[in-house]
């Protein structure tokens, strides 16, 4: 069978563009069945097999059911990917490892908005994202370079978070989760009935936890959301969301060095408002208009002492907004050919006194113009060719291409292979940072850890993958592989700098860095897969697992990547409303980011856990109602990521073991 490119689709708006719900009548046999349709990996809706590109989907089913309540865990699910812990609220989530403490070399998206954080340090605050689960329709996962399609920020991959149209799943509902280390998180939502040209879906939750045993890592977060949209007529829609999150969380460490991370509680605030509007032309063409701004504040600030020096003030406090206006174009002038193109513009303002003395950075302004096309030349082969044209007002224009080419060997095998560039964009703490730690009595320079360098130069990365795509009638499996050869220039590296004169009072203990460009390139070569199977009615085995080779020319480097991750879980559902699944997640060595301390090089040891959720389902008032009980971390204690100086502290020893957790859920449907 080979799957139609006419079928007819239902264009749902979303993120930022539209998904393609297939409505084509199912294949008799199950593992023939039509392939979900995706848009992240060129803004052109697509089949799993005809993508530029390897993609993980993560649906609100299997969201549920691992039981999670952090975000930001269920990526270990999924191949490629290297996530860990500091602390309990702190998750570092990157694609092939390799990224600072604060990642940034993948694109993260709620609904075509990005959540890179503008502020100082760049990544993204998983704990504070104004998103509730609840709201999540699906994810998808772009396992590879993709600034042809989302600019700089994609450089080695995209997470496209989203969610419901506020029109599903009408009614109220409520939820309330209880369980060890001070877990105490409750959900409420309520949704507009349908029917009418106007719906509206209202969010909010609560999560309260101690985090880490022994670590001063406690976490109050509230989150609120709003989602509107508004059918104006049968060509034309506006969506508009609105969230806000607010909370406090414990940070730092009672006896790092002249309390230089001291404990402390740091507050932050985050605001967007994202508004989207879609005009459709006819079938198969559609104009996009895309606006959001974020609003982030963080008040992170203590009191350090050193000998003859007792009262030192710290800070981390920022405060950044960002605004971002793109329009898009898609369009299909004939049945072989389907196109898009875009342009976009945005701002960047930091304020952030004690991170840049010299005063804040002037506003980053990015501008980008963008474009891809799928060409079907032949009924079984596919071509797409892409293309995005960015100017940073701190960087040269850069061109970021992309060809690929898919191949439908048979009516169940895809192969396919291509290449793409992209350019990493600085975060503004790596080109300004400038910290001064200043005796307030005396006015003496105590330390200077960061200096500036405005010459740093954009990272490149250039890709060649291989995949193969295939659906097996043997226990109706899926099976998705890729083969890649990563090769990054200019990788921007901390590197410690010759003594200052006249040199701060501690510089013998706390030296002076700059981030600088590595003099050789970095390579990534490795394989990937990922493979589903359902051998029985209810039952779903999922298999993710990658290699990978690393070649930087230094060891402390490479050990910046994991050399290998594995994934292997199983849901079952039992038929009686009961379901469970169960994961045994695997990581090799991994550094974790730099953890910068001169002289000192710690790798977090390969560990093994394993993550356990069972849920019950039933009516009471004939509404439903879900109990679950989730488990997390059950095997041995393990470090994920170190804090570098605390380390240093413990020598050989653990200093942050992440914690066993277990926690009871109860889910209700009120009308």
């Amino acid at each position: 069978m080979t799957i139609s490119r006419t079928a007819q689709c239902l264009w749902v708006p979303f993120a930022s563009c539209a998904i393609a719900t297939c409505a084509g009548a199912g294949s008799e046999l199950p593992y023939l069945e039509e392939l979900p349709h995706v848009l992240s990996a060129s803004r052109l809706p697509q089949p799993l097999h005809e993508a530029p590109g390897a993609v993980t989907v993560i649906d609100r089913e299997l969201l549920a059911a691992t039981g999670y309540r952090d975000l930001a865990r269920v990526f270990r699910l999924v191949p490629g990917m290297q996530v860990g812990q500091e602390r309990g609220h702190a998750q570092w989530v990157t694609y092939h490892g390799l990224s600072n403490d604060f990642p940034t070399e993948m694109q993260v998206l709620i609904d075509g908005r990005s959540v890179i954080t503008p502020s100082a340090f760049g990544g993204v605050d998983w704990s504070a994202l104004p998103l509730t689960l609840d709201e999540i329709d699906r994810i998808e996962i772009v396992r590879g370079t993709n600034a042809a399609s989302f600019g700089a920020n994609a450089f080695l991959g995209v997470i496209n978070i989203i969610t419901r149209h506020s029109a599903e799943g009408a009614g109220t509902r409520g939820a309330l989760r209880l369980g060890s280390g001070g877990v105490r998180d409750a959900e409420a939502g309520w949704t507009s009935n349908g029917g009418s040209p106007v719906s509206l879906r209202i969010n909010a939750a609560s999560q309260r936890d101690d985090g880490f045993d022994g670590l001063h890592d406690t976490r109050h977060m509230d989150i609120a959301t709003v989602r509107g949209d508004w059918q104006l007529s049968s060509q034309d829609s506006v969506m508009l969301r609105a969230g806000a999150s607010a909370g406090l969380r414990g940070e730092g460490y009672a006896d790092s060095v002249f309390g230089n991370n001291g404990p402390r509680n740091a507050r932050s605030e985050t605001t967007t408002l994202h508004l989207k509007g879609r005009h459709g032309v006819d079938d198969g063409e559609e104009w996009l208009l895309n606006y959001y701004r974020t609003d982030e504040r963080v008040r992170d600030e203590w009191i350090a002492s050193a000998p003859g020096y007792p009262l030192v003030p710290l800070d981390r406090n920022r405060h950044s907004v960002r605004n971002h206006l793109e329009l898009q174009h898609r369009s299909r002038p004939s049945p072989a050919l389907q196109l898009v193109w875009g342009t976009g513009a945005r701002r960047d303002e930091v304020d952030a006194p004690f991170l840049f003395f010299t005063g804040n950075p002037a506003p980053q302004r990015l501008y980008r113009l963008f474009g891809n096309a799928e060409w079907r030349p032949l009924p079984r082969l596919t071509l797409n060719l892409g293309g995005a044209q960015e100017k940073y007002s701190t960087a040269p224009a850069r061109f970021s291409p992309r060809a690929f080419a898919n191949w439908q060997a048979t009516d169940t095998d895809t192969l396919r292979g291509g290449y793409s560039r992209a350019w990493r964009q600085h975060n503004l703490f790596e080109r300004h940072g400038d910290i001064r730690a200043i005796d307030p009595a005396s006015g003496e320079l105590l330390a200077r850890p960061f200096l500036p360098h405005r010459d740093l130069r954009q990272a490149r990365v250039d890709t060649v993958e291989f995949g193969y795509f295939g659906r097996f009638a043997t226990w109706n499996t899926k099976l998705d592989v890729r083969l890649f050869n990563e090769r990054i220039d200019d990788f921007v590296v901390r590197v410690p700098q010759p003594e200052l004169l006249p040199a701060p009072v501690l510089a013998g203990f706390l030296g002076s860095t700059r981030y600088e460009n590595l003099d050789r390139p970095v390579t990534l070569r490795g394989v990937e897969y990922q493979l589903v199977a359902r051998p029985r009615s209810g039952t779903e085995l999922r298999l993710a697992h990658s290699l990978i080779d690393r070649d930087a020319g230094d060891r402390g480097l490479e050990a910046r990547a994991a050399p290998y991750t594995a994934s292997l879980s199983w849901l079952q559902d039992y038929g009686t409303g009961w379901k469970s699944m169960l994961s045994v997640l695997r990581i090799g060595p991994l550094a974790g980011g730099e953890g910068y301390v001169p002289r000192l090089r710690y790798v977090a040891r390969s560990y093994t856990t394993v993550d356990a959720n069972l849920s019950y389902e039933t009516r009471l008032g004939g509404k439903p109602l879900r109990f679950a009980l989730s488990a997390l971390n059950l095997g041995p204690r393990h470090q994920e990521i170190a804090n570098g100086s605390e380390q240093m502290l413990h020598g050989g020893r653990v200093a942050n073991p992440a914690t066993r957790q277990v926690y009871l859920s109860i889910a209700l449907a009120l009308d």
